[in-house]
């Protein structure tokens, strides 16, 4: 008999799986967007992980995934046991509220009280037992009627995550440790980084929400009543097949595009109702390929991180990441912190000093009509 612990009650896991990852192009694009990629060489997918770490805390059953119509097939193929009435496609992007809103609208209706978890499915996390003891916590916190995100321990003084300000502790039956959100602070400048670390009241955005579904509605609806009526309207048809098609063609295109952050979360922070769960466990969002060399070489400077199944590369007193999806060798020398990606149709050479930039060379790809290489 297995001693692994049950999946929590009464809780349903939500993945959205969306967005290109352009700081990670050429190796992410629209028709393999960066969670359809193994970047830490476990020999599967970002959203395989994400799919492995939450089926013990939510159930297997009760993992529903957002994604684009576009990616349905590959999304289907990389989880065999999701559920086919828990797949909701978006026919186009609309930005998280509008995802993650429709999925607490869905499940709402068909589980009244049901308590939702919103998790990236492009993050890298370990530490599965200090991962699910948040959850535990965050679970308690959105049943005393929080919205609660888990803001990140810092190890750096990174400029490129948000933080969380917390403003105390308060007390939840079933918690350790839940505290206000004092605020949200947007990507800082390196010295208001350094002072956030040094005064332990910051911790990073890493944009997980869990709280009741009805509760993020309510949020919503104080909000923006205009995507919560379109969002509840959706979800009143989405389950008749007969119905779902039309509505989502007149509705979904006019939904307003925005982020939770600030349609959901930082208005709950204003008045009180939004908290923060320290999460202890490892996380990185892989944003860029800086990080992503960081994540390969375990933060070890000095080495060189090679990705590729039949990578052809020769170095010699080189550091930095190399990504190889082509048959060519690659050779470095002398060189130190360059990132090289190497596909078929597209080549990178950057820095990791530069690698937030990259999304640059997108958008000018895009102006300038290049999208067959997006």
């Amino acid at each position: 008999m297995s001693d692994a612990p049950l999946p929590l009650d009464g809780f349903y896991a939500v993945i959205p799986a969306g967005g290109v990852g352009s700081r990670l192009w050429p190796l992410s694009r629209a028709d393999a967007p960066k969670f359809l990629h193994d970047l830490t060489g476990s020999g599967q997918t970002l959203l395989k992980d994400t799919w492995d770490r939450l089926a013990p805390i939510a159930g297997e059953q009760r993992i529903m995934i957002v994604t684009g119509r576009a990616h349905r097939a590959a999304v289907e193929r990389q989880l065999p046991d999701l559920a086919d009435a828990n797949i909701v496609l978006e026919s186009e992007p609309r930005d998280s509220t509008a995802a993650i809103g429709l999925a607490a609208a869905i499940l709402e209706r068909r589980e009244p009280g049901v308590v939702i978890g919103s998790f990236a499915a492009d993050h890298v996390i370990s530490g599965e037992a200090l991962f699910r003891s948040a959850v535990v916590d965050a679970v308690a916190a959105a049943r005393a009627g929080y919205i609660v995100t888990i803001g990140i321990t810092p190890t750096e003084p990174a400029v490129g995550f948000g933080y969380i300000e917390c403003g105390g502790p308060v007390a939840v039956p079933g918690a350790k440790l839940v505290e206000k959100v004092a605020d949200f602070v947007e990507k800082p400048d390196l010295e208001s980084a350094r002072r956030y670390l040094e005064g332990g009241r910051h911790l990073w955005n890493a944009g997980m929400f869990i709280a009741k579904a009805s509760t993020l509605l309510d949020e919503l609806a104080r909000t923006k009543p205009d995507l919560h009526a379109g969002l509840v309207e959706l979800a009143a048809a989405w389950d008749d097949p007969a119905t779902r098609g039309p509505a989502v063609d007149r509705i979904w295109p006019k939904l307003e595009k925005i982020a939770i952050d600030y349609s959901i979360a930082e208005p709950a922070a204003e008045e009180g109702r939004l908290a923060v769960v320290r999460g202890h466990f490892q996380w990185d969002d892989v944003g860029d390929f800086a990080s992503l060399a960081k994540l390969n070489t375990a933060g070890r400077s000095g080495e060189l991180a090679i990705l590729g199944e039949h990578a052809r590369v020769l170095a010699d007193a080189s550091s930095g990441i190399v990504v190889s999806r082509s048959n060519r060798v690659i050779s470095l020398i002398g060189v130190h912190d360059i990132v090289v990606v190497d596909t078929p149709d597209a080549l990178l050479v950057t820095t990791s000093e530069h690698a937030q930039r990259v999304k640059a060379v997108v958008d000018a790809l895009r102006l300038g009509g290049s999208n067959d290489v997006l």
